[in-house]
């Protein structure tokens, strides 16, 4: 399983929200791009989030996911407000090995499609549950389908992955939703990687053995030092990162 470390921009800086609100910040690095470089070298995935793109459902701080993509290098992943084709080609065109789709999916689900067959492997679907509910618009709003119905209506496509995340457990460290995220992993038709709520090593272990999870996103864990980097690589056994382009 992949350990993708997040940086989640929120005014310039790398923030954490509180189970996805926006009046609950925790800013734990004012240089992103500097924290970038740091973890350059040292694990082969970044999740990279624009916080005020996917609240205004548009790019917002371009500049310095660029930046960033170039401090990083390879591997990086990018999300935030991307609704439209031209969004994601203008971020796969800055260096992005995979953009992720969260909104789109519920609201244009034709787009995804699209976009996964011009790119094979490099489109993530964000499946973000409130309630068991997808949330949207930068956890904004409450869809009325789950995750599931989500991941099944899109079969066929030539995804990387769906990216799971439980809101309620989003910055808590409370540990993820391990019987959803099995679920998920199980009968919704594609690999999924795993985000919200890992706050200790045996929640990485726990991800890990679940079948079909070939990833965890850890936040405010690494940033608050409940476990390093090394040992969250060590914890979640790393498989050989697949290429993302030929």
């Amino acid at each position: 399983m992949h350990i993708l470390p997040a940086i989640d921009l929120l005014e310039g800086k790398a923030v954490r929200l509180h189970q996805g609100r926006y009046d609950q910040v925790t800013v734990y690095h004012p240089d992103p791009v500097a924290l970038a470089a740091e973890l350059r070298g040292k694990t082969p995935l970044l999740h990279l989030v624009d916080l005020e793109g996917a609240r205004e459902g548009k790019p917002v701080q371009e500049a310095l996911v660029r930046a960033i993509i170039q401090a990083f290098g390879p591997g990086v992943e990018v999300g935030g407000g991307v609704r439209s084709a031209e969004t994601a080609e203008a971020y796969l065109a800055l260096g992005a090995d995979r953009v992720v789709l969260g909104t789109a999916a519920i609201d244009d689900e034709d787009l995804v499609r699209r976009l996964a067959h011009a790119h094979p492997g490099r489109v993530v679907v964000a499946l973000d549950a409130k309630d068991g509910l997808v949330a949207t618009k930068g956890w904004l709003e409450t869809s009325s389908r789950s995750a599931l119905e989500v991941a099944q209506g899109l079969a066929g496509a030539p995804l990387f992955a769906i990216l799971y995340t439980d809101i309620a457990r989003d910055g808590t460290g409370a540990g993820p939703n391990i019987p959803a995220t099995a679920a998920l992993a199980r009968e919704g038709g594609f690999p999924v990687i795993a985000s919200g709520g890992v706050g200790s090593l045996d929640h990485l272990r726990a991800l890990a053995c679940i079948p079909g999870v070939i990833g965890a996103i850890v936040g405010r864990a690494l940033y608050e030092r409940a476990f390093s980097l090394e040992e969250a690589l060590a914890a979640a056994a790393p498989i050989p990162y697949p290429p993302s382009r030929g």
